[in-house]
């Protein structure tokens, strides 16, 4: 594409000289030249065409002068367009006003063409590093907008609607919460049920943040609920499941896992923490106690891992309480660590809480204590609480 180069005098002899001495850059297509002979002019044509690179515009003019043009191009807030202002060589104040409203450079009369070549030049270089930098700002404001639209889209498919099977609402309370630390994340939850006895529940934390998390997150997520709804016990799910995404998996992911399957009639979990945090049970009579540290290995790293399960069982208004390492390794000011130390504090301090009760008093006590350090982590919570 050419330059193109919009000349503002009402010397006619000006247009003669430019075409003349820039003959060549015009033939190759390199230069293009437009005339406007005031500032009117010059305004009605930069309105009409909005593509001019350099205006070279003489100061002193009929109908509208140069500084007056200059302060309406300003107007226009386009950082790719230079001005060139030209004026006699005695009139050094409206030079300086003209270069302190935003002129690119100057120019006097005599023009000393050789001399104009090289300040047109170099406003191209000018120019050319302003409107690559508009199109990178282009660029990122759309992967932003595809960001943005992403996260939306993880949080679509996450479970967001509690109480989550209204039938069994007086036999389970459940709840859960995801909070990207970016636009997507690498956690998830999911609850679905398997038959009229049992729930399947899973809680996971995807190695890495951003998109490759997210898109391995949202594959880990299908694998477990697609093999879990066939009601295999626990760890056989995720025997299946983890040598499914050894086959998926890129750049050394994987992803840990707790998932588990509970009993609606007893109260018994039948689950396989593959790395996970260990989950809490708050009892009902407010003990809080962990589970043991799991055995087993991540999920999506070696295909030929046997996975082995565990048990458990809910008391009447007995919580589980699982959660992703973003509430545990949440950072204040002072680089301390919320740690479990506060995560069970919080727990104690919410006796004979709901699910959701739970699950807000924890948010609000980590925004309290992280203050204005900003979130390093995905901080995802899943609370399932016995009722009867």
């Amino acid at each position: 594409m050419p330059v193109k180069i919009l000349s503002v005098d009402d010397e006619l002899d000006l247009e003669i000289l430019l075409t003349q001495y820039f003959r060549r850059k015009i033939r190759k297509g390199e230069y293009e030249f437009t005339f406007a002979h005031n500032g009117l002019e010059a305004l009605q044509l930069l309105l009409e065409k909005k593509d001019f690179d350099i205006i070279l515009s003489d100061i002193n003019m009929p109908e509208m002068d140069g500084l007056t043009l200059l302060t309406r191009i300003n107007e226009m807030r386009d950082p790719a367009l230079k001005c060139i202002m030209v004026s006699a060589y005695g009139d050094m104040e409206n030079i300086r006003s003209a270069m302190n409203n935003g002129a690119f450079d100057f120019a006097t009369k005599p023009i000393d063409l050789d001399d104009l070549s090289r300040t047109i030049e170099k406003a191209i270089e000018q120019i050319n590093f302003v409107k690559e930098s508009q199109c990178e700002h282009r660029q990122l404001e759309s992967i932003k907008s595809d960001l943005a639209i992403a996260g939306e889209i993880q949080q679509a498919i996450l479970p967001r609607k509690f109480p989550p099977f209204p039938a069994l609402k007086a036999q389970v309370d459940i709840f859960a919460s995801m909070t990207p630390a970016k636009e997507v994340g690498g956690d998830f939850y999911d609850f679905f049920q398997i038959d009229e006895t049992h729930l399947g529940f899973v809680i996971a934390d995807v190695s890495g943040k951003g998109v490759p998390a997210s898109l391995f997150m949202a594959v880990s997520r299908t694998l477990l609920r697609a093999t879990g709804l066939r009601g295999l016990p626990s760890h056989e799910c995720l025997n299946i499941v983890n040598k499914l995404l050894c086959k998926e998996s890129l750049d050394s992911m994987f992803v840990t896992v707790f998932y588990g399957i509970y009993n609606l009639e007893t109260g018994e979990i039948d689950y396989t923490n593959a790395g996970h945090n260990p989950p809490y049970v708050l009892k009902h009579n407010n003990q809080v106690e962990a589970l043991p540290l799991s055995q087993n290995f991540i999920v999506g790293v070696f295909d030929d891992f046997v996975y082995k399960n565990a048990s458990l069982t809910l008391e009447p208004g007995d919580t589980l309480v699982l959660y992703t390492d973003g509430v545990t390794e949440a950072f204040n000011p002072e680089k301390t660590q919320f740690g479990e130390a506060g995560l069970e504090k919080t727990l104690k301090s919410v006796p004979g809480a709901g699910s959701q009760e739970i699950t807000e008093a924890l948010l609000e006590d980590i925004h309290d204590f992280a203050g204005d350090e900003p979130q390093s982590d995905d901080i995802t919570t899943l609370m399932i609480k016995r009722l009867k």
